[in-house]
């Protein structure tokens, strides 16, 4: 077996949560290819995690979403 890797793995393009635990510091971050299937995801979590919007991703770079 080799050595693990140090490169951050590349984050596909698209819209990205943050989900957490309640009061904890990391969480696992969610993609949805649409703003409506984002809406969704953030419904479902929001009543029992710490949900935060990252926003939109391309080329590894997140940009906010207006309305959010």
């Amino acid at each position: 077996m080799g050595r693990p890797s140090t490169k951050p793995k590349d984050l596909r393009d698209g819209y990205y949560i943050e989900v957490r635990n309640k009061n904890k510091n990391s969480g696992v971050k969610i993609r949805r290819d649409t703003v409506e299937q984002l809406k969704l995801a953030i419904e479902e979590y929001k009543n029992s995690k710490d949900v935060i919007v990252l926003g939109k991703s391309t080329n590894g770079k997140f940009t906010p979403i207006p309305g959010l």
